[in-house]
């Protein structure tokens, strides 16, 4: 409390006087008192001087201000800065209005001044300034003020105490600043911050590169963001070609494994955000930095995802099968299955990539060659193989619940989903296990079942196919599997999964001869589920395949049989009635080939029974001559 003596008042005194000599005279008074730390004298202090001198202070020490003499304007500025500083040491203080208003001249300050001690202090004020309010943290997203603020860095001392405070600073602004809600003005203040960053990324050798990629990692992870669209928007890619030249960096150096995971983790971002392409584009880049050429850049990326996946893959089989269970081997456990995670998507992007150069969809600025794309397929079939012997772990050893586990089923019907015959033997020995996987959440198995619905639609139309579904009764999955999904409450219907659902019973279906199927009541559910599908929409393609398989259900039964069900009454027999109308009064358009096939399919089908369902003949021949 000494502060609160003579000294203040004088202070006061001054610095409440009418001329800017009593006003500077008190700011040197003030400066000591801040020191001191009585946050009553600060705030007093404060109220004193106002922030509108000390604005003009600033201006007049950057140049902004007519008269001064030269040799006086640092002297000024390092007077404003000092006391703007000390002040903002009181939380109250640092979020007034009057000092987050200072805010971009700070920022210009750093970017103008060439005294060390000053850019310190000037860095001190801002991270007081953004953790004192949201207001003050939300002021470095005005135009100009990030960029000032972080591409300052590449001309700082290397582990200069400058460097640390600015890097503290830019940590608080990515984990303080919420992107969610903000305005589209401030939202390109975010865009500049992650420009910079990635520049910083590219550019630096130093402990900032790793700083970047934490940050950009923290800050492009996010899903859905706004952020994302204001970056989609910027016309230039410079930004996307720094990011890659620092990935390659960390990936092709001897760094640790957390590094190479997160820089992974960023190449996983980048695609989420602009597309699987962004792997196989050509960008020209500044700086002067030298770019990996596009094919060697995928191999790169590709190779690197593989090794780690391998490492955790192993790491985690001893941890959860072979080491003795404790509280940090499960925090372990859990670590290693996020990372696999972010792994496991970065490869479903991959194949989506090369599914697309492949085939030629999509719309890469340079295609990679046809030997990378048979490279990139050999590593991508090795991990599958080394993801089924992961499986196969899990099924010796009893376990089939985890989000691991669901997350490996996902990942090995992905690329299943582009080559159905891969890992041919392996495959086939663990659909029935992939088929019992559960997810943490789960009660009962679905979703294992729908990742491998891409495969199965493939395989099933081959013979072979049918009878490795039938060999362990899978077909009556897929039947549970398609009937749960328009059960969903108050969920959309996927009809993508629903559609290869169906396309897989209707090739099962359509092999009957071949593959004994017994009448099974869960064919009565499966009826009352494509009747409740098709009758969301009017869509065509819905109508047509919902009564396809209807219709080769109804083969397999009678009317009589159908209404000795107890969940199965004329009220259901009339809406199935009025779907196979539908379907056969559908005009089908000339080249849509599996409309017209399901439509002849409908026809010899009700040909085959009409003479058993007396009650639907008769609905239907009132409206169509068959």
């Amino acid at each position: 409390m000494a502060a609160s003596g003579p000294p203040l008042e004088d202070c006061l005194r001054l610095l409440r006087g009418e001329r800017d000599e009593q006003k500077l005279a008190g700011l040197l008074v003030a400066a000591n008192i801040c020191r001191a730390g009585d946050t009553d004298a600060v705030a007093k202090v404060y109220r004193a001087v106002g922030p509108r001198f000390l604005r003009r202070l600033l201006n007049t020490g950057l140049g902004k201000v007519e008269g001064g003499k030269e040799e006086e304007r640092e002297a000024y500025l390092r007077l404003a800065v000092t006391v703007l500083a000390g002040l903002a040491r009181v939380p109250e203080v640092a979020a007034d209005e009057g000092v987050v208003s200072t805010v971009p001249l700070v920022a210009e300050v750093i970017i103008k001044s060439t005294d060390p001690a000053i850019t310190e202090e000037c860095f001190e004020l801002l991270s007081l300034i953004a953790i004192a309010s949201e207001d003050g943290a939300y002021k470095f997203c005005e135009p100009g003020v990030i960029d000032m603020i972080f591409l300052q860095i590449l001309s700082l001392t290397d582990g200069s105490k400058c460097v640390e405070l600015a890097i503290n600073l830019m940590q608080l602004l990515v984990h303080k600043l919420k992107v969610d809600t903000m305005r589209v003005e401030k939202l390109q203040g975010m865009t500049s911050m992650v420009t910079c960053l990635a520049r910083l990324f590219a550019v630096l050798h130093t402990a900032v590169k790793f700083h970047a990629l934490h940050m950009l990692t923290t800050l492009l992870s996010q899903k859905e963001s706004p952020l994302h669209d204001s970056l989609r928007s910027i016309p230039a890619s410079i930004w996307e070609s720094h990011i890659r030249v620092g990935i390659t960096a960390i990936l092709q150096n001897r760094v640790v494994s957390s590094e190479k995971l997160h820089s992974l983790l960023l190449a996983e971002c980048m695609m989420s955000i602009l597309g699987e392409d962004w792997l196989s584009e050509d960008f020209e880049v500044q700086d002067n930095q030298n770019v990996l050429p596009v094919d060697k850049f995928v191999l790169l990326v590709l190779e690197s995802t593989r090794v780690e996946v391998a490492v955790l893959l192993n790491e985690l089989a001893y941890l959860k099968y072979e080491s003795s269970k404790t509280s940090q081997t499960d925090e372990a456990v859990s670590q290693k299955q996020r990372n696999l995670a972010i792994l496991f998507s970065l490869i479903e992007r991959i194949i989506k990539m090369i599914s697309n150069a492949s085939s030629g969809e999509g719309a890469p600025i340079q295609t990679i060659r046809e030997s990378t794309i048979m490279q990139a397929i050999t590593g991508l079939n090795e991990t599958i193989s080394l993801v089924l012997d992961f499986l196969q772990d899990a099924k010796d050893h009893g376990q089939q619940k985890g989000d691991d586990l669901l997350a490996a089923a996902r990942i090995v019907g992905s690329y299943l989903a582009e080559a159905p015959y891969a890992c041919k033997e392996k495959t086939g020995n663990l659909l029935e296990f992939i088929f019992s996987i559960e997810g943490q959440d789960e009660s009962s198995p679905f979703y294992s079942i729908c990742f491998m619905l891409p495969m199965l639609s493939q395989i099933t139309m081959e013979v072979d196919g049918c009878k490795t579904l039938a060999s362990f009764g899978g077909y009556k999955a897929v039947i549970d599997c398609l009937v749960k999904m328009t059960e969903q409450d108050g969920m959309m219907i996927d009809n993508g999964s629903m559609f290869l659902a169906c396309d897989t019973i209707i090739n099962f279906m359509s092999n009957r001869k071949s593959v004994h199927i017994p009448v099974d009541p869960r064919f009565i559910r499966l009826l009352k589920a494509l009747i409740t599908w098709a009758g969301t929409t009017d869509a065509s393609s819905v109508t047509m395949t919902a009564s396809c398989l209807c219709a080769m259900l109804l083969d397999l039964t009678s009317e009589e049989f159908l209404l000795s069900c107890s969940h199965f009454d004329t009220k259901t027999l009339g809406s199935l009635s009025e779907l196979i109308i539908r379907s056969l009064q559908q005009d089908i358009p000339d080249d849509d080939r599996e409309q017209f096939n399901h439509k002849q399919i409908i026809v010899s089908g009700y040909r085959r029974w009409a003479d058993r369902f007396p009650h639907v003949k008769n609905v239907v021949e009132q409206h169509v001559s068959v």
